[in-house]
């Protein structure tokens, strides 16, 4: 590589709904070590999306989620190494199709507002993301990526209040996501012990977030 080329990296800010909190998922080379964001090298040859898709399998074990470029961070000194220049791209992963076991010691889920010590800029990097999601929830369908293949419509408002981190009028939301025609009525109850029986939904065209006019 040139003398005068700068390295790219990409690293994902992966986002989960986990005990009814907005989590993201961080690793680290070794105990004691900061815990920092999946991610690494962009190949010379290699596509940006590409090169963000095969760190996160890499590294977290994570594929066929819905993933977006966020934000170029290039700071000189944002690595005191080297010169890096971080591409960064956050992921969703569907409730409860990840979990992370008491085994893995440097891979772990912790809630986006109270992270632990990250390694270089990543918390500006999480934080740009976190401000990302919010600001989609209006203006578009991104929250059914967290959905499962079945879902009641109060397990979707619940995953609005998490992210939003306030309470929704429940007659209010119901009416916004039924008119948007963006899930489908399975035809199914869900049974959940002494609660009345609530109807099940699925995502209308599942891996697609769509723009609200």
């Amino acid at each position: 590589m040139p003398a005068d080329t700068l390295p790219v990296s990409t690293d994902i800010v992966l986002f989960s709904i986990r005990d009814e909190r907005l989590e993201v998922l961080l690793v680290r080379e070794d105990a004691g070590q900061p815990w920092a964001l999946p991610g690494g090298r962009a190949g010379r040859e290699e596509d940006l999306d590409a090169s963000a898709l095969r760190h996160l399998a890499a590294r977290t074990g994570v594929r066929g989620v819905w993933l977006e470029q966020l934000y170029t961070f290039g700071r000189p000194d944002r690595d005191p190494a080297q010169r890096v220049i971080a591409v960064a791209y956050y992921a969703l992963v569907p409730i409860g199709q990840l979990e992370v076991g008491p085994a893995d010691q440097n891979r772990d889920w912790f809630p986006v507002r109270a992270l632990p010590r990250l390694a270089l800029d990543h918390a500006a990097i999480v934080a740009r993301a976190l401000d990302r999601l919010v600001a989609k929830l209006d203006y578009s369908t991104i929250a059914l990526q967290f959905m499962p293949a079945r879902f009641t419509l109060s397990a979707l408002q619940a995953v609005y209040e998490t992210i939003l981190g306030e309470a929704l009028d429940k007659r209010n939301f119901r009416k916004r996501v039924l008119a948007l025609a963006c899930i489908e009525d399975t035809g199914e109850l869900s049974r959940e012990g002494h609660h009345r029986p609530a109807r099940l939904y699925r995502v209308a065209r599942p891996g697609t977030v769509e723009f609200i006019k």
